[in-house]
């Protein structure tokens, strides 16, 4: 990765053109071949920048020139750089990847310890069950014996109905274990997450982590 603290101006040409005048700025240059431009402030989002695959033109002399970003549309960013007050290169390797977090993996223990939150009846076969795509986070049986897949996140999107989606598939493969149906917990369940997980037949449960955790007591609470 390269960081480059310069001022300059940015032209972006392309479906329509847009110029950022001559300021201080960052210039972000990662290894995937992306290009960024930021300012001190807007948080994370850059003021422009240009996606990968794109080539870099580096046309600078003595600290001054400029930089023109090529993506595979013929898209440019021509980025002019008027003055460099820092240059710096820096090898990241390879990214772990993002894990759970500690509420997240919290939840999944305090689920597999009360069970009974999804039913009556219902018991744990197993937390981390293992599938060729990753493990459900836990497998139980509910009142009627029939085999349940629970998928837990902390706020319950899209993406995690797909997860429990593709996991569904694996397991009713599994004549020991279907039909297997699905469940969606999550403290917060977005509206298109909700939508996508009843046409798929999986059931959604939001699920309260101060009363299980019992700091928490709901027949206590005014409102």
């Amino acid at each position: 990765m390269r960081l480059v603290i310069a001022r300059c101006s940015v032209d972006y040409i392309g479906r329509l053109t847009a110029h950022l005048p001559m300021a201080p700025r960052l210039l972000l240059v990662k290894a995937d071949g992306s290009v960024s431009v930021h300012a001190d402030d807007r948080a994370y989002k850059p003021l422009n920048w240009m996606s990968p695959p794109c080539s870099l033109k580096d046309e600078l002399v003595d600290g001054a020139g400029t930089w023109t970003v090529t993506n595979k549309a013929g898209e440019q960013l021509v980025i002019t750089i008027e003055s460099v007050e820092h240059d710096s290169a820096h090898e990241l390797g390879v990214d772990p990847g993002l894990q759970k977090d500690g509420v997240e993996a919290e939840l999944q223990r305090l689920l597999a310890l009360h069970v009974e939150t999804f039913g009556q009846g219902w018991q744990l076969v197993r937390r981390e069950y293992p599938t060729a795509i990753g493990p459900v986070d836990l497998l139980c049986r509910d009142a009627d014996g029939r085999t349940v897949a629970v998928e837990i996140k902390r706020r319950g999107e899209i993406d995690g109905v797909e997860q429990l989606t593709r996991y569904l598939e694996l397991l009713n493969r599994d004549p020991l274990l279907a039909p297997v149906k699905g469940v969606f917990a999550a403290q917060e369940i977005k509206p298109q997450a909700r939508v996508l997980a009843t046409d798929r037949g999986i059931d959604c449960v939001t699920v309260d982590y101060a009363v299980l955790k019992g700091t928490d007591d709901p027949t206590q609470r005014l409102f």
